[in-house]
């Protein structure tokens, strides 16, 4: 059988303070390509160049990867401050309606770290700027320091809801993962599950209630090392199965319930 093919949304990068381009880190395009078994496809974040219908009937699935860029807090209500860092307002409106209709079809979803954001505000959510700036919170910001190695280190657990979703994906209550983020959830949107958290509290995995297909998506970065990380490897597996399923027709997954 043909491997599906699964979509890998890009950054918006300057090279040399002068040329633009649209790119995708590796480790996601491997952990795709080695771990969920898929046709990694890089989509430009910029809905002047792809539509969401066209995204929707070629692909399989779609990761909503990291990145510098934040979520526009217009597009959870809110006036953007300083603490809100950089945006990139054509990711925002090519990504949060292709989540909604994601959502609705029932199409795979996986988002990670700005992605695991960007689902919870495209499903009504809104996000704090700044976790390290909120009383009891940790720091989750990659250290500014050391090799990759290092930056991705495993730093912290996060423990699941007993029988959720990702406690049963995973076969344990809590995992380490990696952290490497500024912002966080505020509110989770009216149909998001958060299913996992930090030490500190903050929101770390999460799905959405009710939708008819794989919609797990976390706040770490499991991309790192996928292949031979024991956390990472049955996510990416998971949701390479659930596009498998997709491109079959069948639309429920073995890891995605309703709230009980």
């Amino acid at each position: 059988m043909a491997r599906p093919i699964i979509g890998i949304i890009s950054n918006h990068h300057v090279i040399n303070d002068e040329y633009e381009v649209q790119a995708a880190g590796m480790i996601n395009i491997s952990a795709v390509a080695e771990v969920a078994d898929g046709v990694p496809m890089l989509i430009p974040a910029d809905p002047s160049f792809i539509r969401v219908s066209d995204l929707l009937e070629h692909c399989a699935g779609f990761v909503f990867t990291g990145g510098r860029a934040n979520v526009h807090p217009e597009e959870y209500g809110e006036e953007p401050t300083e603490a809100h860092g950089q945006f990139d307002r054509n990711r925002d409106r090519l990504t949060l309606p292709l989540i909604r209709a994601c959502v609705e079809r029932g199409q795979p979803i996986l988002g990670i770290c700005r992605g695991f954001q960007e689902v919870n505000v495209a499903m009504g959510g809104s996000l704090y700027p700044e976790i390290r700036d909120l009383p009891g919170r940790d720091n989750h910001r990659m250290p500014p320091d050391g090799t990759l190695e290092e930056k991705f280190a495993l730093r912290h657990d996060v423990t699941f809801r007993e029988g959720g979703v990702f406690h049963d994906l995973m076969g344990r209550p809590s995992v380490p993962t990696n952290t490497l983020h500024g912002q966080g959830i505020k509110e989770p949107g009216p149909r998001v599950v958060v299913d996992g958290h930090a030490p500190d509290g903050t929101p770390e995995a999460m799905y959405i209630d009710g939708a008819p297909g794989f919609t797990l998506s976390v706040q770490w970065h499991p991309e790192w090392n996928a292949k031979c990380d024991p956390v990472s490897r049955p996510l990416f597996e998971a949701f390479g199965a659930a596009c498998r399923a997709w491109v079959d027709g069948a639309r429920a997954t073995p890891v995605l319930r309703n709230v009980s």
